[in-house]
């Protein structure tokens, strides 16, 4: 009796693990993953009608959600940590606007004293890997395994989407064609601060990175990754006003676009969905494992169906 239910367990665990090797290797996966991050852009401004064709035609043509919430804070630091970090502050320890080191004990570090990461862990999963890091906020370079960066470029005086800091980035895109990175531009947080959320400079500034946006796509179509691309377009928080940190949605709701390889066109997102599962969505994008510390899920609904 005993050697048939160890028989049988046996030939459960390797039917299982058959399994989970095949669909493993039929899921279709991409080779790069662009994350475009807009601070402070509001799902208010997508859904009054702000004049962004890039970013509507993504839209269009893939998957998304103008229901993602943030953490709380709703505020830049604890957010973007949370987005990179797979999990909230109460986990990583990042819990202000402009926090540089965890306030809170990290509840799990790596090898380099920081909580498991995006950019860590695929180093780890994928040694060979290229991976960029670009922004125009020193603050996010506080954010980050820096150790597992290869491109890490801080844009001067927030000029990120100003024609030599294009060059930059697309130059970088075309030539080194990285299977991991993430283009943060600063502006829209900015101008709502100075002008407030939905005035014209604001807007202004979203059709201004808008048009980056566009370059990017175009870049990566020029470079032949297109069909092995799957580029993400996102935000930290919204806003309201003059400032944002609070409860409202104004504050909380930001949009997360997916666009490119095996993702569903057209396709709203039905699912509750939190600025952490990026980093779930992004981990199953690039094939490596979530640590248990992480709370994120991955965004299933929006990939085609295997063939």
């Amino acid at each position: 009796m005993k050697r048939q239910s160890l028989i049988f367990i046996t030939a459960f665990f390797a039917l299982f693990s058959f399994s989970a090797n095949a669909f493993s290797k039929n899921r279709n996966l991409p080779k790069h993953v662009i994350l475009i991050g807009y601070d402070g852009l509001s799902s208010d401004c997508i859904r009054e009608g702000a004049d962004m064709p890039s970013l509507q035609k993504m839209m269009r043509e893939g998957s998304y959600t103008l229901e993602r919430r943030s953490v709380l804070p709703s505020v830049s630091a604890c957010n973007w940590a949370s987005m990179f970090m797979g999990a909230s502050p109460e986990l990583h320890g990042y819990t202000e606007w402009g926090s540089r080191v965890p306030e809170l004990p990290s509840r799990v570090v790596n090898d380099d004293n920081r909580f498991p990461n995006i950019f860590g862990l695929y180093r780890e999963a994928d040694p060979k890997s290229e991976i960029g890091y670009i922004f125009d906020w020193e603050g996010m370079n506080f954010l980050v395994d820096t150790l597992a960066i290869d491109f890490r470029y801080c844009v001067p005086d927030h000029k990120t989407h100003s024609k030599e800091s294009m060059r930059t980035v697309l130059k970088y895109l075309e030539e080194k064609r990285p299977n991991l990175c993430m283009i943060y531009f600063g502006e829209t947080d900015r101008a709502g601060h100075n002008h407030g959320w939905g005035s014209p400079e604001y807007l202004q500034a979203a059709q201004g990175i808008d048009a980056c946006v566009g370059a990017i796509i175009e870049t990566i179509e020029k470079a032949g990754m297109m069909d092995e691309t799957v580029v993400i377009v996102t935000s930290d928080h919204g806003g309201l006003k003059k400032g944002h940190g609070g409860k409202t949605m104004h504050e909380m709701e930001s949009p997360l676009v997916f666009y490119g390889k095996n993702i569903k066109k057209g396709f709203v997102i039905p699912e509750s969905v939190m600025v952490y599962d990026t980093a779930g969505t992004i981990a199953y994008l690039l094939d490596f494992p979530q640590p248990q510390v992480w709370i994120a899920r991955p965004i299933l609904s929006i990939f085609e169906k295997r063939k």
